[in-house]
């Protein structure tokens, strides 16, 4: 029994280890099929589960299928021009609701009793010219002028007493500008709304000249001396402090009974029976015709049953699958250094479904057009990290994921599609700022003659275009805008590497460069050389030019380390290898790849710059000590490894570029005699030993691009080391 255990346990272990080891090197693989699965989940679950009708119709075009009969009873929507039409004469009757305040005209009215009294008095003692404070109570001719102001004072609280009863309203919340769209509304006071005349109420501006008039009046009537020697207190008066708004707007009781207005409209217009015909084959699709079919292709993807529901979710799921198993097998096929890049491959994945679940929620609750929403920042960022192959492969599954949704799906991929080739097109870089507004511009207008286009077929007359998608499509270019922060924001995530970065990072004047330039200035001057033949080898087989120029210019930071170790940096007659070992010295050069590192992680390059600092002598072995060892001491046994760079190999065409270019051009300068010949042998043998060595065989790059490497070499290096016309004495 122990023994049994034993074995058992012991199977156990092996288990384990053996799935620990399956992990460890299979570990980008899961994960890439992980994130693939996880993907897809979140596609199948977001995308909008409805039944798509099976006919494909445009108006203005032939019916191209079978004779089509109603398979149930549906009603005959009415078009969207139809019922806006009838909303607007419904929303014409509507009277808006406004409530009556019992208690501001009180208090209103309070305040100016007690202010024009005083003031009243004040006025009055002061022309009277009374010093003594108890003397107006005594002063006759001051009763008179008491009586007269209680008088105006009851006067005008009459008057205000009159505006406020018939209620002052605010009329700007069913103002268009500046004229009242309603003739009556409904004045609610306490439980009960009356319809009112909108004639029988006082805006403030009203209100104030009805009081101002009478006043006015009255004093024209009855001029007497003091009435004439109070007008300069009535001048003064500000009766517009006193008149307030005491009817305001209902806005939650008026838009209710609004939208009860506009939901007792009928969307529908007629029936059609089962099994009547709607129509048939070669039949032109009329307006007429063309609602039906709209309207049966409504009710078909609506009526959505449990059974009928796991189906749609079973193709649902077959679409989505088959669209990211196309995507896995051109990552596999074409770009399989990215499948291997498990955040390259991520980030791919992400962007489709940030740009599916954007789609889907305007798809579900339509609050925008479709049109709105800038499909083409996936091409656009995607170009931006990658290449355009793979952006466009990736846009158009994009779109067709979203398009089988959407009710004109072949105006809505057609659109896209093209725009999105537009896109990738005239993006051929980003690091000017200009380029993505001109790219914005021509995708709007690419949408726009489209658009226009497709409709004149569908419509025949320019009368029945719907020109607010030009209105989408102008909203939908200044969304292309966001495209530029978000780059930003995804370098920084994955650690990506945009053209405006190069650009940054490629400027000579940047801090570690203007060092390199100060301790090692050859080195800096090297370095310079071989960013201008890597940058054209690479831009002459298809890579990324600018990444290539920026990695070349940081290839050799590490020498900074102990720069005088280094040849270029030397002066004649004075080197200090002369007094080291030939080990010692190997490891001082070697050191310059591991010191380089050092340096790039301490001033945060990013790793693609880094990774030319660490692959640029691949496993290469440095050749004038190895073999000055092996001539001094022939019978020693040598350790090749103290000779050897730890790599690893280049990895990519731009890495692989640059390693010819920095050894083709270190050796251009030791060559005693320079023609054509010299050159074409220098160039042909450096390459040819370091494939030889099969320094990239994990780089993406063939035959023939080394052939045309070399060649754009040779013509480089003719041009630095040309022949000079001797100037005459």
């Amino acid at each position: 029994l122990k023994i049994n255990f034993i074995s058992e346990q012991n199977k156990q272990i092996l288990f384990m280890f053996r799935f620990i080891h399956f992990f460890r090197y299979n570990y980008n693989i899961i994960l890439t099929v992980m994130f693939f699965a996880i993907a897809a989940v979140i596609i199948i679950y977001i995308l909008p589960l409805e039944k798509k009708f099976r006919y494909e119709y445009q108006k203005g075009t032939y019916w191209e299928h079978e004779d089509l009969q109603a398979p149930f009873n549906f009603s005959i929507y009415k078009t969207r021009k139809e019922y806006v039409k009838e909303q607007d004469s419904v929303l014409r009757t509507f009277k808006p609701y406004f409530r009556y305040d019992h208690e501001l005209s009180g208090k209103r009215i309070d305040e100016f009793k007690n202010d024009f009294l005083s003031s009243w008095q004040e006025y009055s003692i002061k022309k009277l010219g009374i010093k003594d404070e108890n003397e107006y109570l005594t002063n006759r001719q001051y009763k008179d002028y008491r009586d007269r102001g209680i008088f105006f004072n009851q006067l005008i609280e009459k008057w205000l007493s009159e505006v406020y009863s018939a209620g002052i309203i605010d009329l700007t919340p069913v103002d268009k500008d500046g004229k009242s769209q309603v003739s009556e509304i409904y004045l609610i006071s306490g439980n009960i709304a009356d319809l009112k005349e909108l004639s029988e109420l006082y805006t403030p501006k009203a209100a104030f000249n009805y009081i101002d008039n009478n006043l006015n009046e009255y004093l024209k009537q009855h001029k007497n001396t003091l009435i004439t020697m109070y007008s300069p207190f009535f001048s003064n008066l500000n009766l517009n402090y006193y008149i307030s708004v005491n009817v305001t707007y209902e806005n939650e009781k008026s838009q209710q009974m609004k939208n009860q207005l506009v939901q007792s409209i009928s969307r529908t217009k007629g029936m059609i029976q089962k099994g009547q015909g709607i129509i048939s084959k070669g039949e032109y699709i009329s307006d007429e015709k063309f609602q039906i079919l709209e309207s049966l292709r409504i009710e078909y993807e609506k009526n959505l049953g449990n059974f009928a529901r796991r189906l749609v979710n079973v193709g649902k799921s077959v679409l989505v699958i088959e669209s990211l198993l196309l995507i896995f097998l051109f990552l596999k096929n074409f770009r399989r250094e990215i499948l291997l890049d498990t955040v390259k491959t991520s980030f791919i994945l992400l962007t489709i479904v940030l740009m599916v679940i954007a789609g889907s929620l305007t798809l579900r609750y339509d609050l925008i057009s479709i049109y709105i929403m800038p499909f083409t920042i996936v091409p656009i960022i995607l170009r931006t990290f990658y290449d355009s192959r793979l952006a466009l492969f990736v846009h158009v599954i994009t779109v067709l994921l979203v398009g089988f949704f959407v009710s004109n799906s072949f105006l809505f991929v057609f659109l896209n599609i093209l725009a999105g080739m537009v896109a990738i097109i005239s993006l051929t870089n980003i690091y000017h700022r200009s380029k993505l507004v001109v790219t914005s511009l021509l995708v709007m207008l690419t949408y726009s003659v489209v658009y226009f286009g497709t409709a004149i077929v569908q419509e025949g007359n320019l009368h029945t275009i719907e020109w607010k998608y030009f209105a989408w499509f102008a909203f939908n270019g200044i969304l292309i805008l966001i495209a530029f922060p978000l780059i930003y924001v995804f370098e920084r995530i994955f650690g990506f590497l945009s053209d405006t970065t190069l650009m940054e990072l490629s400027d000579t004047n940047q801090p570690l460069l203007r060092m390199l330039a100060e301790i090692a200035p050859g080195t800096f001057q090297h370095s310079l050389q071989v960013a201008n033949l890597a940058e054209n080898a690479v831009y002459k087989i298809g890579g990324n030019p600018l990444l290539a120029r920026t990695g070349a210019l940081y290839h050799d930071i590490g020498k900074m380390d102990e720069p005088f170790y280094f040849i270029e940096n030397q002066s004649p007659g004075m080197n200090p290898h002369d007094n080291l070992e030939f080990e010692q010295s190997a490891e001082i050069i070697i050191n310059h790849v591991t010191k380089g590192v050092e340096i790039a992680r301490k001033n945060k390059l990013p790793d693609p710059i880094i990774d030319f600092i660490r692959t640029h002598h691949g496993t290469t072995t440095v050749q004038y000590f190895y073999k000055s060892f092996l001539k001094k001491y022939p019978e020693q046994e040598v350790d090749v490894k103290k000779f050897t760079y730890p790599g690893p190999k280049p990895f990519s065409r731009e890495l692989a570029v640059l390693m010819m270019a920095d050894s083709v051009e270190a050796a251009s300068r030791s060559l005693k005699e320079i023609n054509d010949n010299t050159l074409d042998h220098l160039v042909e043998g450096i390459i040819n030993s370091q494939m030889k060595e099969e320094q990239f065989n994990d780089a993406n790059i063939t035959f023939r691009d080394i052939t045309m490497v070399k060649e754009v070499f040779k013509t480089r290096l003719r041009n630095i080391y040309h022949v000079r016309i001797p100037y005459p004495a």
